[in-house]
């Protein structure tokens, strides 16, 4: 099902280039603000909790401890 999203306090200098923007291809507002949300929306990733642990043991640690321990080792050197 469709969702409105309304954005506020829009400046007016962006608001007229999204305005401009839409205008050179061709949409409306409306078409060229749905179109920058798609594509925002599927260049970004989404990472389910097992990405983050592969990411994680990709870099070497295996337990929170370790990590712990390398971030405060890295506190303590400055």
């Amino acid at each position: 099902m469709p969702v409105n999203f309304s954005v506020k306090n829009v400046p007016d200098e962006i608001a007229e280039k999204l305005r401009m923007r839409a205008k050179r291809h061709h949409r409306s507002l409306q078409g060229e603000l749905l179109t920058i949300l798609e594509e925002a929306a599927a260049r970004a990733p989404i990472k389910t909790a097992a990405d983050v642990l592969r990411e994680v043991r990709k870099d070497g640690l295996s337990t929170p401890s370790e990590a712990a321990d390398i971030i405060g080792a890295d506190r303590d050197s400055h």
